[in-house]
């Protein structure tokens, strides 16, 4: 399992609670995402929003891909997932300064891939918003243009949406990377995920891995098994499985429960719930969503992430068997919670004779 975890760009995750202690800084995401690669995260997804989707409108967040290349400067080893949205790019130019960010990175850079959901989001900026199955189009197209023009140079494509001739893209990524999982095929990885038939058969068809909205294990694996019969018949290789989550990890399960009630304390008054109504307006979904989802994004408590060490971990273990390789992880406070997270689960998991040597140690006490 590679434990990946969400960028604070929003200044928090949930939507009940005003302050969460992560502002929406460079000060705050730099010395995160520093401190993150010293405790076995590795990667780190940079979401892609021009307004507040957690707080409301009228709240700060950060841009992701400026966010992005300044990251790629001051970290060693973390994959930056960073999302982006056709509407809001050209293919040809975002692929330029992907292929740039990544050399920066020394090969550490993924996209994200999302199919545009916010309406009032693209009014407020000036852009067109497409209805839903023309927004997979449009990211088809997309994906097929900045594809080509990271591996070939004097490319040309013509289709409806997009146009490019005799294209020219120097530096290319890199054709290694530095982490193995940033790059497959010669490219920096595509995530994108999705649960329309438009977005799962794009995604079969063009990406590398499918992210998933939090659900338990039993789900997830009848999604994992549906997506690799899509991209078998297609004759592709095997994809990638991230699933989102959000992570409570205390003493005792009792602990755990208390904080789950304190951020699900539900008020639909909340500054971002009209953003919300938007999304679940805009998104063909495979099963209805609860207040509790709206509580946290992504529908993080779905993949029940939330106790002991000892809970969180066999959970854990049950996603893996279920095929997923990445977990996306939301915390609150996140540098707090985060260094809790990595002490309980992530530094015994990668260090097992740490963890051999504590059960040893525990059992000489209990003898």
């Amino acid at each position: 399992m590679r434990y990946g975890y969400w960028l604070p760009v929003f200044g928090g995750w949930l939507r009940n609670v005003a302050e969460e202690n992560m502002p929406p800084t460079w000060d705050y995401v730099s010395r995160l995402a520093r401190r993150s690669e010293q405790i076995g995260f590795d990667l780190t997804l940079i979401a892609e929003l021009n307004l507040n989707d957690i707080k409301g409108v009228e709240a700060p967040s950060l841009d992701a891909w400026s966010t992005a290349a300044a990251l790629a400067a001051v970290t060693e080893r973390l994959e930056l997932m960073v999302a982006v949205r056709p509407t809001f790019h050209q293919p040809a130019l975002l692929a330029k300064q992907a292929a740039n960010i990544d050399h920066i990175s020394n090969g550490r850079l993924a996209l994200n891939v999302v199919s545009a959901w916010w309406h009032e989001e693209a009014t407020k900026y000036g852009l067109h918003f497409d209805k839903h199955d023309d927004r997979y189009a449009r990211t088809s197209e997309w994906l097929d243009i900045v594809d080509s023009v990271w591996k070939q140079d004097h490319f040309s494509y013509s289709g409806k949406y997009y146009r490019v001739e005799d294209n020219l893209l120097q530096p290319k990524p890199q054709a290694r990377s530095v982490s193995a999982a940033a790059h497959v095929n010669g490219r920096p990885t595509i995530y994108a995920g999705g649960e329309s038939e438009a977005a799962k058969n794009m995604i079969a068809r063009q990406c590398d891995a499918y992210v998933m909205h939090g659900d338990p294990p039993e789900r997830i694996a009848a999604k994992i098994s549906d997506m690799r019969a899509r991209r078998a018949a297609m004759r592709l290789p095997e994809l990638k499985f991230g699933v989102a989550g959000y992570a409570i990890v205390r003493d005792t399960e009792r602990e755990a429960q208390q904080e789950l009630r304190r951020i699900t304390d539900v008020q639909q008054s909340a500054a971002g719930y009209a953003n919300y109504q938007q999304w679940l307006a805009n998104t063909q979904l495979e099963q209805r969503v609860s207040l509790e989802d709206y509580s946290v994004s992504n529908r993080g408590l779905r993949s029940g992430l939330v106790g002991t060490a000892e809970q969180v971990e066999e959970r854990i273990d049950a996603f893996t068997r279920a095929g997923v390789d990445l977990l996306l992880l939301q915390f609150s406070p996140q540098y707090e919670e985060m260094e809790r997270f990595s002490e309980a689960v992530i530094r015994p998991t990668k260090l097992p004779a740490r963890r051999a040597s504590s059960g040893a140690n525990r059992e000489a006490a209990y003898a």
